[in-house]
C-alpha cells in the first residue's frame, strides 16, 4: 500500500494542498474539530468513569449494599443467618443492624435523622464508617447511651462530644391515628461519643448507636420489652455492588423467614443513572460534533476534485481504474481523520489522567470550589481513564472520516476526460 499510486498521489495532493488559501484552512479546521471531539469525549468518559468509581468506592462504601429486613420486625437468630449468608461466594461480609427514625433535640433545636443501631466490631467489616470519625473514636460507640453523629447534625444542633442531647422516637401503638390521637414521642438520653464528617446529606441525616443499646430503645418504643435483644436485619457487603440487587435477592430466597428486599439502588441508584444518562447523553453530542468535523472533509475533498479535474483526466486518459482514483482521494480525507485522531486522543489521554490536579489547579486560581462537599459526596472532579473508550472513540472518529470521504472520492470517478480536456 505505501508504493501503490493511489497513496503517491494521495500524499502528494495532501502536501500541495498545504499553503493554498481557503482549501488549506477546511481540511485545518476539519482536522481540529476532529481532534476536539475525540479530546473531549476522551476527558468526559473519563469524568463519568470517575464519578462511577467514586459512587463505587466511596459512597457505597458507607450505604449498604443490600439490606434484608424481617417482615415481623424482628430477624430470628441472627448470628446463625449471618454464617449462612456469608457462605455464599459474592458477599464479603454481613452484620445485624437497627433501624429507627425520631429526632434530635438540644435547647430548642431539633434535627430529624435516621439512628442505625450496629454491633461495632462488625460494622467495620461492612461499613467503611469507622474512617470517617474526626472527633472522638469509633470504639466510643460501646459506651453506655453512646451516639455517633453527622457532622452536618452537629453543626446544625452546635452539639460538641461529650454533650448530652435527647432522641425523640415516635410511640408505637396498635390504634395510634385511629382515633385521632398520637402518643407522645418516647425520649432517651444519649451522649455524643463521636462525629464523623463523610460529605453530602448523609452527613445531616445519619446517626449511629450501639446494638445492645438500640435493640433496648426500640423495644422501649414499641412496647416489646421482652427481654430478648431486637435485630430488625442484615446488611451485606458484596463483591460486586453493580451485582448487589441479584446476589441479595439470591440470600434472601434462602431464608427460611420472610424479610424485604432492598439494595443501594432503592437510596442511591438515581445517582448512578444521572451518570449512565450523563455519559451517553454527552457521548451522542460529542459523537456529532466528530461527524460534522468530519464532514468538513467533504467540502475539502469537493475543491481539491474541482481544482484537480485535469490531472484526473490525464490519469483517466492514461489508463488508471476509477479504484485508484478514488483511493487517491479517499487517501486524502483519511490523512486528516488520522491526524485529527492521533492529536486527539494524545491530548485528551493527557488530560484525562490530570484532570483532577488540572481542575484543583483552577479552583485555586479563581478561588472557587466545582463541587461542593457539603452537596455533594465528594468534593472534586475525578477522573478514571479507561483506554477501551479510547480507542471506542477512535474507532468512531475514523469510520466518520472514511465514510466523509466516499462521495467526493465517487464523484472524482466521474470525471469525463474528453470535456475537461477540451477545455484545457
Amino acid at each position: 500500500m505505501l508504493n501503490s499510486l493511489s497513496f503517491f498521489l494521495g500524499w502528494r495532493y495532501v502536501r500541495s494542498r498545504h499553503g493554498h488559501g481557503f482549501a488549506s484552512f477546511i481540511s485545518a479546521s476539519s482536522t481540529i474539530g476532529i481532534a476536539l471531539g475525540v479530546l473531549v469525549l476522551i476527558v468526559m468518559l473519563s469524568a463519568m468513569n470517575g464519578f462511577e468509581r467514586e459512587l463505587a468506592q466511596r459512597l457505597l462504601s458507607i450505604v449498604p449494599h443490600g439490606e434484608l429486613i424481617a417482615a415481623d420486625g424482628s430477624l430470628e437468630h441472627w448470628q446463625n443467618k449471618i454464617t449462612q449468608v456469608e457462605k455464599n461466594p459474592h458477599v464479603i461480609a454481613a452484620a445485624p443492624f437497627i433501624k429507627m427514625t425520631g429526632m434530635l433535640q438540644k435547647g430548642d433545636q431539633l434535627k430529624a435523622l435516621e439512628v442505625r443501631g450496629v454491633d461495632s466490631v462488625l460494622e467495620t467489616k461492612v461499613s467503611a464508617i469507622n474512617h470517617y470519625i474526626t472527633v472522638g473514636k469509633w470504639q466510643n460507640l460501646s459506651q453506655k447511651n453512646g451516639l455517633i453523629i453527622g457532622a452536618g447534625v452537629a453543626k446544625k444542633l452546635m452539639v460538641k462530644l461529650g454533650d448530652s442531647v435527647q432522641l425523640l422516637l415516635p410511640k408505637q401503638q396498635k390504634d395510634q391515628g385511629r382515633t385521632g390521637r398520637f402518643a407522645a414521642p418516647v425520649k432517651h438520653n444519649v451522649k455524643v461519643v463521636g462525629i464523623f464528617k463523610f460529605g453530602g446529606v448523609i452527613d445531616d441525616s445519619l446517626a449511629y448507636m450501639s446494638l445492645t443499646q438500640a435493640s433496648k430503645t426500640i423495644a422501649a418504643s414499641t412496647s416489646k420489652n421482652n427481654g430478648q435483644p431486637i435485630v430488625q436485619g442484615l446488611r451485606l457487603k458484596v463483591d460486586n455492588v453493580f451485582n448487589a440487587p441479584s446476589i441479595t435477592r439470591e440470600v434472601a430466597y434462602s431464608f427460611d423467614q420472610y424479610v424485604y428486599i432492598y439494595d443501594w439502588t432503592n437510596s442511591q441508584g438515581h445517582l448512578y443513572n444521572d451518570i449512565q444518562l450523563v455519559r451517553m447523553v454527552m457521548f451522542i453530542v460529542l459523537a456529532l460534533v466528530i461527524a460534522v468535523a468530519s464532514f468538513n472533509i467533504v467540502s475539502t475533498l469537493v475543491m481539491t476534485v474541482n481544482e484537480k479535474k485535469g490531472d484526473i483526466a490525464i490519469l483517466i486518459t492514461m489508463g488508471a481504474k476509477s479504484s485508484t482514483i478514488m483511493s487517491s482521494f479517499m487517501i486524502q480525507g483519511i490523512f486528516n481523520g488520522v491526524l485529527g485522531c492521533l492529536i486527539g486522543s494524545i491530548l485528551g489521554i493527557i488530560i484525562a489522567e490530570n484532570l483532577t490536579a488540572m481542575v484543583h489547579f483552577l479552583e485555586t486560581l479563581f478561588s472557587t470550589h466545582f463541587l461542593s462537599g457539603d452537596v455533594y459526596f465528594i468534593n472534586y472532579i475525578p477522573s478514571k481513564l479507561v483506554y477501551h473508550d479510547v480507542l471506542v472513540t477512535v474507532i468512531i472518529a475514523l469510520v466518520l472520516s472514511v465514510l466523509a470521504t466516499l462521495y467526493p472520492a465517487w464523484q472524482a470517478t466521474k470525471v469525463q476526460p474528453a470535456e475537461v480536456l477540451g477545455q484545457i
